[in-house]
């Protein structure tokens, strides 16, 4: 009865003395030993074994096939699953778990270099990304003058590095060293930088003190033009000197401006004074220049001449008026002065008789000139020569248009 039982299960049967067999594709091989009941519970039993083993292949395939399970764990787990399946105390078909494993080996060295290459693709981008940050770290050393942005970015660039993927060792420490050398290199620079402009600080502030100096030596001083054109030079050498540092800036500047009012109120108020003083004289030029503007228009230049000459000397005796008046009037007499003049320059070239010679000459040149080209035009088209009474007409033509002019000028004498 033992017997045919167990000839009935496929993978494994039950001896006689009790030994449970497990068939496979090298033979038969024992798994162990059931005394303790009938042979099918034997068979029951080390088929659950098998199952087991079957759930944990089953178990690996999912998490191959559904998961970012790492090659390297799946495939020590495989290694362990193929060693325990191999030595099983268990009764199935030994033969479908192992094929199921090397299929799963073969997709897990498919993954493996799929991982590798991904990881390779992975390492080159990171490289590129350090390659830029280095890269960009140099040009910040070597070029910026821009020091609190070019810190603050080389700050933000370390941050990058630290957030990129690692590369190769060697890679990475020659690529880190380049990095931390930019770093110093632009520390250096900046330190370098701020000490030059602290001496040359320095250097505008012992400038500025002197300037101050000698704006505040003069604030007194009563020589109001001399000391005015010097206060616009000390203004100048100040503009030029450059900046120190703030709070030196701002205070030799108080210094200098305070000196600098004190001279010109006082000068202000000195010239106030004086044109008040001044405000008839101001009054009697008012109306010298309203009767020169009735000089104009001219109708007679001799005439003119002697109304303006007493006008000036009637305008210089009554002597100088407030400075924001001086302008004004000195301008509208100049005006009126500047006519008179242009109209006797167009008098005495009237009336000058070498001119209207020289005119008259031209205008004589002219007419004799036009007679005999009218003399060669009578000639050249009697005679049928077509080209020669062309060229005179042109000719004649240009001489009749300069005789015009010469005729208005001429006429400009009489």
């Amino acid at each position: 009865m033992r017997e045919d039982t167990v000839s009935t299960d496929p993978w494994g049967r039950v001896d006689d003395d009790g030994t449970v067999y497990v068939r496979t594709a090298e033979g038969e091989r024992a798994v162990g030993s059931w005394q303790a009941g009938e042979p099918e519970e034997a068979l029951a039993y080390f088929h659950r074994k098998f199952d087991e083993l079957a759930g944990q292949v089953a178990l690996l395939e999912q998490r191959v096939r559904g998961t970012d399970l790492p090659p390297a764990q799946a495939e020590a787990t495989i290694v362990k699953l193929r060693d325990a399946i191999t030595d099983a105390h268990a009764v199935g078909d030994l033969d479908s778990l192992l094929n199921r494993l090397s299929t799963l080996s073969e997709l897990v060295a498919q993954r493996r270099e799929e991982v590798k290459a991904a990881r390779d693709v992975a390492r080159a981008e990171a490289r590129a990304v350090k390659e830029r940050i280095v890269a960009e770290a140099e040009r910040i050393a070597d070029d910026t003058t821009h020091w609190k942005s070019g810190g603050e970015r080389l700050r933000q660039l370390i941050e990058e590095w630290k957030a990129a993927d690692r590369i190769d060792r060697v890679t990475e420490a020659a690529l880190w060293k380049r990095l931390s050398a930019a770093r110093t290199a632009f520390a250096k620079r900046r330190k370098a930088y701020f000490a030059g402009l602290d001496e040359q600080r320095e250097n505008v502030r012992a400038t500025k003190e002197r300037i101050v100096a000698e704006a505040e030596a003069l604030s007194s001083s009563t020589d109001w033009g001399a000391t005015a054109s010097a206060y616009r030079e000390l203004m100048q050498q100040w503009k030029m000197a450059g900046r120190a540092s703030r709070e030196v800036e701002d205070e030799l500047w108080a210094r200098f401006k305070g000196a600098q009012d004190q001279f010109f109120q006082a000068r202000s108020a000195v010239f106030a004074e004086r044109d008040a003083s001044l405000a008839a004289n101001a009054e009697v030029k008012e109306e010298l220049l309203a009767e020169a503007e009735k000089i104009l228009p001219i109708s007679d230049v001799r005439t003119a001449r002697l109304a303006l000459r007493g006008i000036l000397e009637r305008w210089e005796a009554a002597g100088p008026v407030p400075r924001d008046q001086r302008d004004r009037l000195e301008g509208g007499l100049r005006k009126i002065d500047d006519a008179v003049r242009k109209a006797e320059e167009a008098e005495w070239k009237r009336s000058n008789p070498e001119a209207r010679a020289r005119a008259q000459n031209t205008v004589d040149q002219l007419r004799k000139s036009i007679g005999q080209l009218e003399d060669r035009l009578a000639k050249a088209q009697a005679a049928g020569k077509d080209k020669e009474a062309k060229d005179t007409e042109e000719a004649l033509a240009a001489r009749r248009s300069w005789l015009e002019e010469a005729e208005r000028t001429l006429a400009e004498f009489s």
